[in-house]
């Protein structure tokens, strides 16, 4: 499907969680994870992490977290919302420093190869999922006869990728990183598709919903900026706002040009869009809010 109204060089920005103990999440993300404190609102209920540079303007945001006072913590899948967050590493010796760096840390680790990428996963303190992960070659990524990316859960070659850093140190996330995706548990596949791929305008590169109940969709012919799941149940709802979970995603746009057409296409559909300064809102079937922003 070739779309029009949603730019191909979309990027995906910051996200935000809401957390249960911002000094415990800000040493975690910092400690594990390997991002910095950015800032730290004047309340201290707030804090932005990322990756610092040499001055201020080229640091990058990649992370919000926000304290709720006295926040439940639901079970997991038993709402609709993230699933995880995914911070994608620039190259795979990246990848191989974290893995050594997770492992001397003590904590559970996922892992998988996609084909299309080598993964790993970690949960935070309120067990938000978090994916870690480099990207193969785009030239070595297949699809099907359908048009979908072949893509697997095959183990990693643990050995071949600790192997890949060799002795050098690992002093946090490189400053490339970036956010690669975000994967989604949402009410109903059906209504998310209409919505993201009909109305957005969103390609679909994996349509697995027969096979995993899921979906993947991307611009410019990514292997997937969202992914989507019922995996909490069709139906599934949003956790109460006074709980932890996803409070959004960021779309990036390459200027305000590219925004504004997406934006008058929402509102010819009667998607409800709200301007805040540069930064628009919508929010999409299951709920989840959208920040719409350029670059």
């Amino acid at each position: 499907m070739t779309t029009t109204q949603l730019d191909q060089a979309i990027t995906l920005g910051e996200v935000k969680l809401r957390i249960s103990n911002l000094e415990r999440s800000i040493r975690f993300y910092e400690d594990i994870v390997g991002l910095k404190l950015l800032a730290c609102s004047e309340d201290g209920q707030s804090a932005i992490l990322g990756l610092a540079s040499g001055d201020e303007a080229g640091a990058k945001t990649l992370l919000v977290l926000e304290e709720i006072p006295n926040a439940a913590v639901p079970r997991r899948r038993s709402h609709a919302g993230l699933y995880h967050f995914a911070l994608l590493l620039p190259e795979r010796k990246a990848l191989s420093l974290v893995a050594r760096h997770l492992s001397s840390a003590g904590i559970p680790i996922g892992q998988a190869d996609h084909l299309v990428s080598e993964a790993l996963y970690i949960s935070d303190p309120d067990h938000h999922g978090i994916e870690i992960y480099a990207d193969r070659p785009r030239q070595e990524w297949k699809r099907d006869a359908n048009g979908d990316y072949v893509m697997a859960n095959a183990p990693i070659n643990w050995d071949s990728l600790l192997a890949a850093s060799g002795g050098e140190y690992w002093g946090g996330l490189p400053q490339e990183t970036v956010i690669g995706h975000v994967h989604l548990h949402v009410s109903d596949l059906g209504t998310s598709r209409t919505f993201y791929v009909d109305t957005f305008g969103f390609d679909i590169v994996g349509d697995y919903k027969e096979t995993m109940q899921a979906l993947f969709i991307s611009a410019g012919g990514y292997h997937h900026h969202i992914g989507m799941n019922i995996w909490a149940g069709v139906g599934a709802s949003l956790p109460p706002r006074d709980s932890v979970g996803l409070d959004y995603y960021t779309i990036l746009f390459p200027d305000a040009d590219a925004r504004k057409q997406l934006l008058d296409h929402l509102r010819s559909h009667d998607i409800a869009v709200t301007e805040h300064g540069e930064t628009a809102i919508v929010h999409d079937p299951t709920g989840t809010q959208i920040r719409l922003r350029y670059r």
